[in-house]
């Protein structure tokens, strides 16, 4: 299947290291940190998204991304799927 790399989406402001963090606070940190870039539409017209992450923790980041791709609307119905290169083991803590 042809892919290509288009990177749609920018910061829109500034986030903490997420070391350390849990998964609410990670949460927290991303919330609206995402958003599509000028033109992002027209570079993902007619294709099929794969969001790409090279480590998922607790699916925060994978969350925001998915968020601004459907608020700068490069998602054209299906919703975006993900592609990651490994996933930690993490302990939920209490209220998380």
């Amino acid at each position: 299947m042809p892919a290509r790399v288009a990177p749609v989406l920018r910061l829109r402001r500034a986030v903490a290291d997420q070391a350390g963090l849990g998964a609410r606070e990670r949460r927290e940190n991303l919330a609206g940190a995402l958003e599509a870039c000028p033109g992002g539409a027209r570079l993902t017209a007619g294709a099929g998204l794969v969001l790409v992450d090279d480590l998922i923790t607790t699916g925060a980041t994978l969350a925001e991304a998915a968020r601004a791709v459907r608020a700068g609307g490069l998602d054209e119905g299906g919703g975006p799927r993900a592609a990651v290169v490994a996933a930690t083991r993490t302990e939920q803590k209490t209220g998380e």
